[in-house]
């Protein structure tokens, strides 16, 4: 079955452009910047990165951090200022809370992690009355493109859920559903992970993957095409799934790759882009606004394209809250 575009674009394994980056740009940029809370940017490589994907018209950034701090960076590293809104914090916890309240009354429609701790962002958005909870889970995607795979895959989640549930794993494959549908892949091929492409009662991920199969099935996970237990040599590869002798839709040709847990995830998105030269982007998923988590060895394409990623998500939230 044919990958089809959504809403006049490609799907993502159409005359490729090998460059993430521009194809994210691409697709962003007729779109129109949007608001995005840039929280604790007080490092000279997350203020650039703010104004860089400002450059690119993709975001246009509301810095929330102490303001004297800020102008102290930007002064001692020659980054221009003018015309960015500020909101002054009085350090990295309560630059976290001004952003999520922001959020929640509209004034952004993303945030962006800048130089403080993942826990101290991610704390003030699940936070029960104040955060950005939804009735989804909160996950994480990463986009990726290598050279060695003819389309464009995500992998999920390798940076939230540290050992999820069945129930989590399903909200997981809902949220990278919503995902590849927004970057133009109508019905995704979901491969769910595990070492062997069997079910073994001695390894969990691969009963979780045959009932997230059923889950599928009776309708409980919409929109894509769900197959797994799947070893990765057989999600990616046509070839080794033939010879393993597997019939699937979703084999040698998947959209998604659901991982087991956080670490083989972490380790797989890493290992591809270190050793496999993979461009990569990344988003959480399932607050009400799409947050972009940097790591301070991301590269600057990096940034742009998951500043880039953001934006497509929150065009699609205007018309389809999460």
């Amino acid at each position: 079955m044919q990958n089809t575009a959504s809403h006049g674009q490609r799907p993502m394994n159409a005359k490729r452009d090998d460059n993430l980056e521009r194809w994210l740009l691409d697709r962003a940029r007729p779109l129109g910047a949007i608001r995005i809370a840039v929280v604790h940017p007080c490092d000279a490589t997350s203020l650039a990165a703010a104004l860089d994907a400002r450059r690119v018209g993709v975001i246009e950034p509301v810095l929330v951090a102490p303001r004297a701090k800020l102008e102290r960076i930007a002064r001692e590293n020659k980054l221009d200022l003018s015309g960015l809104a500020i909101e002054d914090a009085a350090h990295s916890h309560d630059a976290a809370a001004r952003a999520v309240a922001l959020a929640r009354a509209g004034k952004v429609e993303a945030l962006m992690k800048g130089s403080l701790h993942t826990d101290e962002l991610m704390g003030a958005v699940v936070a029960a009355d104040t955060g950005l909870r939804t009735a989804r889970r909160i996950t994480h995607c990463f986009l990726m493109q290598t050279p060695a795979y003819p389309r464009r895959f995500i992998i999920t989640d390798a940076a939230v859920n540290i050992a999820p549930t069945l129930e989590e794993k399903a909200e997981i494959v809902r949220n990278a559903i919503a995902l590849a549908q927004v970057i133009g892949v109508a019905t995704p091929r979901v491969a769910i992970l595990a070492a062997v492409e069997t079910v073994n009662p001695r390894m969990p991920a691969t009963l979780d993957a045959a009932a997230l199969c059923k889950m599928a099935d009776r309708g409980q996970i919409e929109g894509g095409m769900v197959d797994g237990p799947l070893a990765f040599d057989n999600a990616v590869s046509a070839e080794a799934a033939r010879i393993k002798g597997i019939t699937s839709n979703v084999a040698g040709r998947a959209d998604v790759l659901v991982v087991p847990d956080l670490e083989s995830g972490n380790m797989l998105a890493k290992q591809l882009e270190y050793l496999g030269g993979a461009s990569i982007a990344g988003i959480v998923m399932g607050a009400r606004v799409p947050i972009v988590l940097t790591s301070r060895a991301d590269t600057s394409e990096s940034r742009i394209a998951s500043c880039a990623l953001a934006a497509l998500v929150a065009q699609r939230n205007r018309t389809s809250p999460p």
